[in-house]
C-alpha cells in the first residue's frame, strides 16, 4: 500500500527551486479558468508535460494540479449526468438549475481553495503534504496564521 503523504526537508525547497515559477504560473492558469475555460486545460498540459523535470517537493505541486484538474472534469460529468437525468424523469425545472448552480458554486469554492493552499505553500518553498488527496492536500486551514 503507498502513502498520500510526501515529506521533503526544508533544506532541499530552499536548495532546489527547479520549476517553482511553472508551478505558479499553472495555478494562475487555473485561477483564470474561472474566466476563460480553456487555460485549465493549457495548464494540466503543461503540468502533464513538465513534471519530471521539476525538483521533487514542486513535483508534489504539479501532482496536486493534475489531480485537481481530473477530480473536477470527472465531479462536472457526474453532475451533468445527474443534471440530464432530472429532465428525463422529468423533475420540477427548477431542480436541474438548483442542481447546477449548488455544484458549480462547490466546485468553484473547492478549486479556488485547493489554488490558494497550493500558491501558500510554493511561495513558502513547502511540498503538498498529501498531493493526492480529495480536499486540500493534507493542509490544516484556519484564519490564524
Amino acid at each position: 500500500m503507498t502513502s498520500n503523504t510526501a515529506t521533503f526537508p526544508p533544506s532541499a525547497a530552499q536548495s532546489d527551486e527547479r520549476g517553482t515559477k511553472l508551478a505558479a504560473v499553472i495555478y494562475v492558469l487555473f485561477l483564470g479558468s474561472i474566466m476563460a475555460v480553456v487555460t485549465a486545460p493549457a495548464g494540466v498540459l503543461v503540468a502533464h508535460l513538465r513534471r519530471r523535470h521539476v525538483a521533487d517537493w514542486v513535483a508534489t505541486h504539479l501532482q496536486f494540479q493534475i489531480r485537481t484538474f481530473w477530480l473536477g472534469i470527472v465531479g462536472a460529468g457526474i453532475c451533468l449526468a445527474a443534471w440530464q437525468l432530472l429532465g428525463v424523469v422529468g423533475a420540477p425545472t427548477w431542480a436541474p438549475w438548483t442542481l447546477g448552480y449548488v455544484f458549480f458554486t462547490a466546485c468553484l469554492i473547492w478549486m479556488v481553495g485547493r489554488c490558494g493552499v497550493g500558491i501558500h505553500r510554493l511561495m513558502a518553498g513547502r511540498a503538498i503534504d498529501a498531493p493526492r488527496s480529495l480536499w486540500l492536500g493534507g493542509a490544516h486551514v484556519s484564519l490564524h496564521d
